[in-house]
C-alpha cells in the first residue's frame, strides 16, 4: 500500500492510458490529466469532438479522480465494491488518499467498464 500521492497519481494515469487509442489524452499538465474520446459525440445538447471520460487532478490531501461515466451511466456501471465506495464524494468524484493491489484492480475494472459501456452507447469508436 501507499500513500504517496505522486505515485496514486502515476498509477491512476497509467490506468487510463491503457485505452489510449479509444481515448485521447486532452490535457496533460502537472495540475490536470484529462482524457476523452476520439469521436464526434453529443455531450448533454452540444457536440464535442470527443466525450469528456475522465481526469486525475491532485490536491494537497488527496487524489481527486473525476470518472463521467458513472455520473452519465450509473446503471450501467452498477454497484461498487466497498472500497471504492469509501473514496466516491459526489456522484463521480473519487477522493483517494492510498493505493493497494485491491483497490488498483477495482479502479481498473471500473475503467475498463466504463470504456465498453461507452463503446455500446456510441460515444467511443468501437
Amino acid at each position: 500500500m501507499t500513500k504517496d500521492l505522486s505515485k496514486i497519481q502515476n498509477i491512476l494515469i497509467a490506468l487510463l492510458k491503457k485505452h489510449i487509442g479509444d481515448l485521447k489524452i486532452t490535457k496533460n499538465t502537472n495540475d490536470n490529466f484529462e482524457v476523452s474520446g476520439t469521436i464526434e459525440a453529443m455531450q448533454g445538447k452540444k457536440k464535442v469532438n470527443g466525450i469528456y471520460f475522465a481526469s486525475i487532478v491532485p490536491k494537497p490531501k488527496d487524489i481527486r479522480f473525476y470518472f463521467f461515466p458513472i455520473y452519465t451511466h450509473k446503471n450501467e456501471i452498477g454497484e461498487l465494491p466497498d472500497n471504492l465506495k469509501k473514496c466516491l464524494k459526489g456522484k463521480s468524484c473519487f477522493h483517494v488518499k492510498y493505493m493497494d493491489v485491491d483497490l488498483q484492480g477495482n479502479f481498473q475494472k471500473m475503467i475498463d467498464k466504463g470504456v465498453q459501456i461507452f463503446k455500446k452507447s456510441g460515444l467511443l469508436k468501437k
